[in-house]
């Protein structure tokens, strides 16, 4: 059931790409938390904190989070072709692939690693006009935390954070909190994307960050 789940935030981690590469001109930036209207009529917002796709409200944080890395965990190399680019990722972690992205899970945890063609670099100006916009629409009430250009190893990234709720667990309906750190990257034509995503409250900042400084264009 995770693993579905995760192919399918792959899937539009690809879509949110292809908009941010088709796009002309940017839009006025999206204010943090903005409302963009509802399929209830135009102009109509949610209420705080719910995604105007569903209406959802933010589930509760856990207090004690299914879901820190170990710190004695080993991360190997991750080689996408189709993407040239390099990644390390916890050893041991069940993998999903589609033909435009990798996703590595354990537990709560998942890393997704898409690729596809993109002309112009992502800005902090896009990322609020087309991506942000997006990612509130499509997913479970949507709070965004931050978005800013940060350096990487491996180059220069846009980095959004935000928090979602979990898709409901089909057999117990079950939700989390879960925090996603997602950095996107381009180069000669080619972009990439890498979603972080652990329960609210876990510690893994150590992790991600190897994760992330781990990116090296081919």
């Amino acid at each position: 059931m995770l693993q579905r789940i995760l192919v399918s935030a792959a899937a539009g981690l690809i879509a949110l790409l292809a908009a941010c590469g088709s796009s002309g001109p940017a839009a006025p930036a999206a204010r943090p938390g903005a409302s963009h209207g509802s399929p209830g009529g135009a102009g109509s917002a949610p209420a705080a904190g719910q995604s105007p796709a569903t209406g959802q409200a933010p589930v509760p944080a856990e207090s004690n989070p299914p879901g820190d890395i170990p710190d004695t965990t080993a991360y190997v190399p991750y080689q996408s072709v189709a993407g040239h680019f390099l990644l390390r990722v916890p050893e041991g972690w069940s993998r999903s692939t589609t033909a435009s992205s990798s996703t590595f899970s354990s537990n709560l945890n998942s890393i997704t690693a898409a690729w596809m063609p993109m002309a112009s670099a992502p800005s902090v100006s896009t990322a609020r006009s087309v991506t942000i916009p997006a990612l509130r629409a499509s997913t479970l009430a949507f709070r965004l935390q931050s978005v800013r250009s940060v350096k990487l190893a491996g180059g220069t990234a846009i980095e959004i954070v935000y928090q979602v709720n979990s898709p409901p667990n089909s057999v117990t309906g079950r939700q989390y909190r879960l925090v996603i750190e997602r950095f996107e990257l381009q180069r000669a034509g080619r972009a990439a994307v890498i979603a972080l995503s652990s329960a609210v409250g876990s510690d893994n900042v150590d992790p991600w960050q190897t994760v992330s400084e781990s990116f090296r264009w081919m």
